[in-house]
């Protein structure tokens, strides 16, 4: 895990200012509706990218699949957990596995999905930083209990990562050449990548 200690007070406040899944996606939607995004920055490339991503929402939560190895494992996982997600309405990387980090929670009852949006969150994200970027989303696995963080996942699956990482690495920049490749590649794996890295964390 990537991370920096993080006090029991500190998951507390985060988990004060959460909200569920539902909660967000109305968020989203109602601030969209308004010409507004989610965050302390407003502008019409965020407001183009949250419609983009309102569509996004919808249609993983009616598409995507869970095979019943991932339903098996998720399901007997014992550990009561709350898995917080650092998130923001804008982002095209929570579009689109946000939805399958809520698919597999549901699965199980001992998971309670709580959403906190990075700019509300800030010091809580600073634990959690992806190569010293606030990089979302983030998903931190807490123990109910201990408010022990027993992992962390994210910002996205590891094929996308590379993915992302190799362009950069020969081109210099993450352009919307590489974002179309992204967008082509979650669209090809159907979230299956994700739910089998969120299963070997349990």
């Amino acid at each position: 895990m990537n991370t920096t200690t993080i006090s029991n007070t500190q998951i507390t406040e985060a988990l004060e200012k959460s909200i569920t899944y539902q909660d967000f996606l109305d968020m989203v939607a109602k601030l969209h509706e308004e010409g507004k995004v989610t965050g302390d920055t407003q502008s019409e490339d965020l407001l183009h990218y949250t419609n983009l991503n309102l569509r996004r929402l919808k249609r993983w939560n009616k598409t995507l699949k869970v095979s019943d190895e991932v339903k098996d494992t998720i399901t007997n996982y014992s550990r009561k957990v709350h898995w917080i997600v650092i998130a923001e309405g804008w982002c095209g990387d929570v579009a689109h596995t946000l939805p399958v980090i809520h698919k597999a929670a549901e699965l199980n009852e001992h998971i309670n999905l709580r959403i906190v949006l990075l700019d509300q969150n800030e010091a809580f994200m600073d634990h959690f930083l992806t190569n010293g970027a606030r990089s979302i989303p983030k998903l931190v696995m807490v123990d109910q209990e201990t408010l022990e963080v027993l992992e962390v996942w994210g910002e996205r699956p590891k094929p996308a990562t590379k993915l992302i990482k190799d362009y950069k690495e020969k081109h210099g920049i993450v352009d919307e050449t590489v974002k179309e490749q992204l967008q082509n590649w979650y669209n090809t794996d159907k979230g299956q990548t994700t739910l089998k890295e969120l299963t070997a964390l349990v």
